[in-house]
C-alpha cells in the first residue's frame, strides 16, 4: 500500500454541501472526541475532553501550503479530526496562519458545538467564512441517548452558546441535525427543535441521517421519512435535507397551484425538487422558474428555491 502524503491532510473531497474540499484533521490516526455519537462513522470509544499528542501547527500550515500548491482547484479548506476539533489545544495560532495563507481560499469547521459556550472558541471560530454545528437533540434525554457525551458537556451552555456566538459572527453559520429514528425523530423532540431554532439565526439548517456504517446498531431513514420530519419543523427555518438516500414513492404529481404552495411551505433544493417531483411536475417547475414566481437563494454551495425569502429565514451567501 503507497503510504500517505500527508498526516494532517487529506482530499479533495467533493461536497455538495460545501464545495470541493481539503480537510485538515487535528486529530490523525486516532478518535478523540468528547462525543461517542451512536451513529459515528468510526469505532466507539469512551468519549474524552482533551487530544493528546496533538499535530503541531508548524506541521499542519508546512502540509497545507503544500497541498494547496497540489490541489488549486478547491473551494474550501475544512477544518476537522478524528473527533472534536475544537479540542485542539492550538486552534485559535493555526486559524491565523491558515488566514495567512488560504489566498482567498473560504475556511470551514465542523464542530460537533460541545465548546461553543467558551468565549475564546467563540472568537475563534468567529474568524472562519463558515462554522457547521452539530446539534441532534435540544432535550437532555435525547442528547444522553445520541450523543453520549463526556460528563462535563452541558446541552443548555451548547444552546446559550450557539446563540451567543450568532450575535458575534458575521458568517455563515450552519447547523445540522442527524436523524436516528426513536430517538429525536419523535414528536416532542421537533416540538422542541421549534422552540429552539428559531431563535439561533442559523443560516442553514441540514438535516440527514446515516449514510456510513455506524458505530452502534442503528438504521438509516428513508428520504420519504426525513421529508416527512422536515414537514413539521417551523415552515420560517431554512431546513435542508442533506440525504444521499432516494426514494422513488417519494416522486409525486404536482399542480403548479401545488408547487407554489410546496415552496412557499418549505424552501427546497433542485436534489429534493428532482426526487419529490414526477417528470411533469418537473416541467412545470421549470417553467414557473422562467416566469419568475420561483426565486432562488445560495447558502454556501446549495441553492434553495422558493417563492418569497423576505418571509423566510435563508440568507444569501
Amino acid at each position: 500500500m503507497k503510504p500517505a502524503k500527508y498526516r494532517t491532510i487529506f482530499g479533495p473531497i467533493p461536497s455538495r454541501r460545501f464545495g470541493t474540499s481539503l480537510g485538515i484533521d487535528l486529530s490523525p490516526g486516532k478518535k478523540q472526541c468528547n462525543y461517542d455519537c451512536l451513529y459515528c462513522e468510526l469505532a466507539a470509544s469512551k468519549p474524552v475532553d482533551r487530544i493528546e499528542n496533538p499535530p503541531s501547527v508548524d506541521e499542519i500550515v508546512t502540509e497545507l501550503t503544500s497541498a494547496l500548491e497540489e490541489h488549486p482547484d478547491i473551494d474550501v479548506i475544512t477544518i476537522t479530526a478524528n473527533g472534536e476539533p475544537t479540542l485542539y489545544p492550538f486552534l485559535d495560532e493555526l486559524v491565523d496562519r491558515i488566514d495567512a495563507i488560504k489566498n482567498g481560499y473560504k475556511t470551514l469547521i465542523l464542530t460537533n458545538a460541545s465548546t461553543i459556550h467558551r468565549p475564546e472558541i467563540q472568537r475563534t471560530l468567529a474568524k472562519l467564512d463558515t462554522v457547521k454545528l452539530s446539534l441532534d437533540c435540544v432535550t437532555p434525554e435525547c442528547f444522553k441517548k445520541l450523543d453520549r457525551p463526556v460528563e462535563s458537556v452541558d446541552l443548555q451552555a451548547i444552546v446559550e452558546g450557539i446563540r451567543n456566538f450568532r450575535t458575534i459572527y458575521n458568517g455563515e453559520m450552519v447547523l445540522e441535525i442527524l436523524m436516528v429514528k426513536g430517538i429525536n425523530t419523535a414528536d416532542r423532540e421537533i416540538e422542541a427543535f421549534n422552540r429552539i431554532l428559531p431563535t439561533l439565526g442559523a443560516d442553514r439548517i441540514d438535516i440527514g441521517t446515516v449514510d456510513r456504517p455506524p458505530a452502534y446498531p442503528i438504521e438509516p431513514l428513508s428520504y420519504a421519512e426525513l421529508h416527512r420530519i422536515a414537514q413539521k419543523f417551523d415552515p420560517s427555518l431554512p431546513i435542508h435535507i442533506a440525504s444521499r438516500h432516494k426514494a422513488k414513492e417519494a416522486k409525486g404529481s404536482f399542480s403548479d397551484e401545488e408547487i407554489v404552495s410546496t415552496l412557499q411551505k418549505r424552501p427546497l433544493t433542485m436534489e429534493d425538487i428532482e426526487t419529490l417531483f414526477d417528470e411533469e411536475s418537473l416541467k412545470r417547475f421549470q417553467r414557473l422558474l422562467a416566469a419568475k414566481k420561483i426565486e432562488t437563494k445560495k447558502v454556501g454551495a446549495v441553492t434553495f428555491y422558493g417563492t418569497d425569502f423576505s418571509k423566510q429565514k435563508v440568507k444569501n451567501s
